[in-house]
């Protein structure tokens, strides 16, 4: 058996094999062979296997279904990796950290966080990235590229992944389970950061002053507390905010409450009386074009009455002193 293996090695980097079918397959691999072609698109395979898989790229064909939740597959490897999200299965497991992943890729795209290695730079900022995957996705931030539809509601996405979660809201599918208190979420991200509010953990810290948060959002916000940056600004008055559910709050102090009728409702609080209708807290509870109108209406009115009393005391005014001796 040995002398056959032997007989069936590589010539090229000595590995052995079982068959000399095996064998020339193997080969292929070090002089670049793609004998197996697609009639349709020409692209080329090693194997006859791989030209068959790819093919199902064409015709739409997906044999390999999920028997909890039905999603199809073009092939059963494909259909294995999907079932660890729902067995939770992480058979790869960094061997500096213990962090476990369920596809060999997640694994070495991690092992760049301990190395530092961003092999893969944006050419327009200059910023890089662990993985080729990720520089592309970031480049449709430049372009504005958004490749994947929702086939349900027409919302366009520059990830397939977010175009995936996005179905999730449409079926209310949720794959990924709390093991602790067995909430469900649509998306893998949501149930991590979900994980920390039973174990605590807070692995974002804040390089000035080091208090530590949950997720990189919250971080983020904190960071203006010492740079300052207010990026979201109110459309009506121009007042700045840190976060914009702050700016989204303080929008609705603007909002002129309305009568069924569509009708402003002035606030009790606001003097409005004649003698106070040019005051600009008044005029600002009438947002609206027609009704900044009916000010000017008002306005006018009480001109005309105005020269109206001044002429009635004018007149008066006349009259007595043509009594007077």
């Amino acid at each position: 058996m040995d002398s056959e293996k032997e007989k069936n090695s590589c010539q090229i980097c000595g590995k052995t094999f079982s068959t000399a079918q095996i064998r020339d397959r193997h080969l292929r691999t070090h002089t670049g062979e793609k004998p197996y072609s697609c009639e349709i698109c020409g692209k080329s395979f090693t194997t006859a296997q791989s030209k068959d898989t790819h093919m199902r790229a064409h015709t739409g064909e997906k044999p390999f279904s999920c028997q909890i939740c039905e999603k199809s597959f073009t092939t059963s490897s494909s259909k294995s990796k999907h079932m660890r999200i729902h067995t939770g299965e992480k058979p790869y497991s960094c061997e500096i950290c213990g962090k476990s992943f369920s596809r060999s890729h997640y694994k070495d795209s991690h092992m760049k966080t301990h190395t530092g290695e961003k092999p893969y730079s944006c050419q327009i900022c200059s910023k890089s990235f662990t993985t080729a995957q990720n520089k592309d996705i970031h480049m449709r931030t430049h372009s504005g590229e958004k490749p994947y539809s929702c086939d349900i509601c027409g919302n366009l996405f520059s990830q397939l992944g977010n175009k995936d979660i996005n179905m999730r809201t449409h079926t209310g599918v949720k794959p990924y389970s709390c093991k602790i208190c067995e909430n469900t979420f649509s998306s893998s991200s949501h149930k991590e950061r979900h994980m920390r509010t039973h174990t605590g953990e807070k692995p974002y810290s804040c390089l000035i002053c080091e208090k530590s948060f949950t997720t990189s959002s919250e971080k983020n916000i904190h960071l203006r507390t010492h740079t300052g940056e207010k990026p979201y600004s109110c459309d009506i008055c121009g007042k700045a905010f840190t976060r914009s559910s702050s700016r989204n709050k303080h929008a609705k102090t603007h909002e002129v409450p309305t009568s069924e009728n569509n009708i402003p409702v002035v606030d009790n609080n606001i003097d409005i009386s004649d003698n106070n209708i040019d005051n600009p807290e008044f005029e600002q509870v009438f947002i609206k074009e027609e009704d900044k109108t009916n000010i000017s209406q008002v306005k006018t009115e009480n001109a005309e009455m105005q020269v109206e009393e001044e002429d009635l005391v004018k007149k008066y005014w006349e009259e007595f002193t043509s009594d007077l001796p």
